[in-house]
């Protein structure tokens, strides 16, 4: 690839939506575009996530929807005024993929597949003149050959070490998840080495340790715990008190409960060491309903069996009581309809950053300037999940990587005309 060519040339390197989306803007304006990818193909992660139903982005309003982005908002929110959940399903209708809102506002593909949008996609690309090196790992600058630091690549391949220029480069490269499937958050010492500030990368959306019982772990691990709420305070002394659904491992606790919370709750273990959770186990009921009927005369049965008919605590909710709770304490009728309002569940780690759903930390936006491009790298632009940003599931995280991503193509695009190259 090089630029001495009529058009110009631009890499991207990353095969993601972030990296494809940065594609597609570059393309259409005549930039001849080559995708590198470091796995044998491209969209692994992407179609990874959805198995088990595409949740390709949210309908709620936009003023919620970018409050999704905590700390980052300021910075995402131009982004999406740009490309918003709504262009973003009206560009999958123009790739002929449908969608719909499911009942908790999430917006499906409606055949619920992400494979048949990327192949759609890939043939609109190819059809566009993007060319794909697939088994292309990124391993750096070419500096011998004098090219700016910016524009001239070096890749690892089955053939051996491959070179190549172009007129700027997209950098893609996801996060620090799922490494297998190519996020292995191995350009961070590449671009720290050109003195790029990398915020140290950290889980999100992921699971806590809870240090459980063995009992507990072999017997309930795997089970949703339904209609649940958690309550707590974060290192900003901010109450978060959210309800949904969570999941009880064998290490502890996951979920879409626990990842929309995931953030407060890593802040909390990483200031103090662990943190302790209130875990309402009956949110549909006052504190006053369920002190009443706990607290109503029993007779010969169980408190188990009580607490079953009474406030439709069982299973999986009952053995968290008794995972938490002495004996002593769970034969207190007042104190335990307190702790069913209000248990407090100790977690102590997170997960493996390799297990997370995506990462937190990356580069910051403040060595960015306009269009996503590296403030003391010129022609480098960076877009999607390797910037210093973060969200909750549910779509928030896909929307911002696309719309990132078409930021930083079409800054590529003012880059290359600033400068006069043919576009």
């Amino acid at each position: 690839m090089s630029s001495s060519f009529d058009s110009a040339r631009v890499a991207v390197i990353g095969g993601g939506p972030a990296g494809l989306m940065a594609a597609e803007a570059l393309a259409l304006h005549g930039v001849q575009v080559d995708v590198y990818d470091a796995m044998p193909s491209v969209g692994r992660k992407f179609l990874m996530a959805g198995k088990g139903g595409m949740n390709i982005t949210h309908s709620e309003p936009l003023e919620p929807f970018l409050g999704r982005y905590g700390a980052r908002r300021e910075q995402i929110a131009p982004l999406l005024d740009a490309f918003g959940p709504d262009a973003l399903r009206a560009w999958l209708h123009g790739l002929g993929v449908e969608t719909f809102v499911g009942s908790s506002g999430r917006v499906f593909p409606t055949d619920m597949k992400a494979a048949p949008m990327l192949r759609a996609w890939l043939h609109r690309l190819r059809e566009a003149g993007v060319r794909f090196h697939m088994r292309h790992k990124w391993t750096g600058w070419d500096t011998d050959d004098g090219n700016t630091a910016a524009h001239a690549l070096r890749f690892e391949t089955p053939d051996g070490e491959q070179r190549a220029t172009c007129d700027a480069v997209v950098f893609a490269l996801g996060g620090a998840s799922w490494p297998r499937l190519g996020s292995d958050a191995a350009w961070v010492p590449l671009l720290s080495a050109r003195e790029v500030p990398v915020t140290s990368l950290r889980p999100a959306n992921c699971g806590f340790d809870a240090d459980w019982s063995p009992y507990l772990r072999e017997r309930f691990a795997g089970q949703p715990v339904k209609s649940v709420a958690i309550m707590l305070t974060d290192v900003d002394n901010k109450v978060h008190n959210r309800q949904g659904e969570i999941l009880l491992t064998e290490t502890g606790l996951e979920g879409s409960l626990i990842y929309a919370l995931s953030a407060a709750i890593r802040e909390r273990i990483l200031a103090d060491g662990d943190v302790t959770i209130a875990l309402d186990l009956a949110p549909g009921l006052t504190l006053e309903r369920v002190v009443a009927e706990v607290t109503r005369p029993r007779g010969s049965r169980s408190m188990s069996t009580h607490l079953h008919g009474r406030v439709g605590i069982g299973g999986v909710k009952l053995a968290l009581l008794h995972e938490i709770l002495s004996k002593e304490a769970f034969a207190d009728a007042n104190g335990l309809a307190h702790a069913i309002k209000a248990l407090p569940v100790r977690l102590t780690r997170t997960r493996p950053i390799e297990e997370a759903i995506s990462t937190a930390g990356g580069i910051p936006f403040e060595a960015l300037g306009q269009h996503l491009m590296i403030e003391h790298l010129p022609g480098a632009f960076c877009a999607g999940e390797m910037l210093d940003w973060e969200a909750p599931t549910g779509g928030y995280l896909l929307t911002a990587c696309f719309a990132s991503g078409l930021a930083a193509g079409r800054g590529a695009v003012a880059y290359l005309k600033a400068r006069g190259v043919p576009v």
